[in-house]
């Protein structure tokens, strides 16, 4: 069990951390959040690299964790079902369950599950863009 635990812990680190080596001030921004600010932006970011990675049609460019509705804050953990991300110019729903580190720097675990395309009727009222 601590293996597969640590072997999570590596596997989030390694996907989230060449895009944040990139860019130092974007470590120092995240640190002056709101630990659920904080979360938020790093499950965004994580879910976008995860989707990429993963082997599907997608290659998202943004992800928002509450665009449709809220997500569930639970300690260091978001359960949503009203996330979308872009791809190709298109934005999709998903749903997903991320748990964040105890300073919410990281992701320990992540999973997913990509919904339908949102029209883009419904853009303006989501608040999101092209």
């Amino acid at each position: 069990m601590k293996s597969a635990i640590l072997l999570s812990v590596v596997l989030a680190q390694m996907i989230v951390a060449p895009a944040m080596a990139n860019d130092a001030r974007f470590l120092a921004s995240l640190s002056k959040l709101d630990p659920y600010t904080r979360l938020e932006q790093i499950c965004d970011l994580y879910a976008m690299n995860r989707i990429d990675r993963d082997s599907n049609p997608f290659h998202p460019d943004r992800a928002k964790a509450d665009v449709i509705s809220h997500p569930r804050h639970v300690k260091n953990t978001i359960i949503g079902t009203g996330g979308a991300f872009r791809s190709g110019g298109k934005w999709y729903q998903f749903s997903f369950e991320c748990k964040g580190s105890p300073d919410a720097m990281s992701v320990v675990s992540f999973t997913y599950k990509i919904g339908n395309v949102i029209p883009e009727a419904k853009w303006a009222s989501y608040g999101l863009w092209r």
